[in-house]
């Protein structure tokens, strides 16, 4: 993984696949979860994104960003149990706690549906270099000032995380103890706000420095260095992925 993306390099035949069709299938992927309301549908669907996640060889890369999400889940699913206006049939009880069934049901669907945005946006992420992704959507006439701040927000993670670790290991190395009990790891992690953040507000200054002085601002047409290789399979699948999206509408007003 580069350290500074979430970009995860394989040989797969999801990374072949162009940045464009990738994009719209997250976009299809989340949108159709939430048009059905149907458990085993949107179950369907988000089977269907870990087999993706499989192929891309990047499954495990996502379990940890999937971990993270637990804490919102877990908390729709103690307010939706516990709270919901309709409930009426107890599904079971933890001492004078009762869940009920018709919440737990509706905290497992957006269960499914959050676990499922963040594994349609961990294939895109995962298997798409963002500088690919952002030229891709340039060329298609995206303002390039909007360009760079969509390719700032997928870097801004994996950069704080690695300047973090700077930080931290020239901390250890002037004797701060960075290793221990969680009251001495939080006394740790004081000193290092306040260095992570100036550091962060500086690399954002240089980097506006270093785009004017490459003409970001300059008007008329652009070029670019590198030219996009034509996936030859992106009309089949961008037409598979609309067809099964149409169903999804179809299904959901029958029904």
């Amino acid at each position: 993984m580069n350290n500074m993306t979430l970009y995860v390099g394989r040989d797969s035949p999801v990374h072949r696949v162009d940045p464009l069709t990738k994009l719209l299938f997250v976009l299809l992927s989340i949108t159709s979860t939430y048009i059905l309301s149907n458990h085993l549908a949107v179950f369907g669907i988000l089977l269907f994104t870990f087999c993706i996640l499989l192929i891309g060889k990047v499954f495990k890369s996502i379990l940890p960003v999937i971990g993270v999400s637990f804490l919102l889940i877990a908390s729709i699913i103690i307010v939706q149990g516990f709270f919901h206006p309709d409930r009426a049939t107890v599904l079971f009880e933890i001492g004078p706690i009762a869940i009920y069934k018709e919440g737990f049901l509706i905290a497992f669907l957006i269960t499914l549906r959050v676990v499922n945005m963040v594994a349609a946006f961990g294939v895109l992420i995962l298997t798409t270099k963002p500088d690919d992704l952002v030229e891709a959507l340039m060329q298609k006439g995206m303002s390039p000032k909007f360009g760079y701040v969509l390719l700032s927000v997928l870097q801004i993670i994996p950069q704080m995380i690695a300047l973090t670790g700077k930080i931290t290991d020239a901390q250890r190395a002037r004797g701060m103890e960075t290793e221990g009990g969680i009251w001495i790891r939080f006394k740790s992690f004081l000193p290092l706000l306040g260095p992570v953040v100036l550091n962060s507000l500086t690399e954002t200054r240089e980097r506006s420095i270093a785009l004017e002085i490459r003409g970001f601002n300059a008007k008329g047409k652009r070029t670019f260095l590198y030219e996009q290789e034509n996936y030859r399979y992106s009309m089949p699948l961008r037409i598979a992925l609309i067809a099964f999206f149409l169903a999804v509408i179809v299904w959901r007003v029958m029904s």
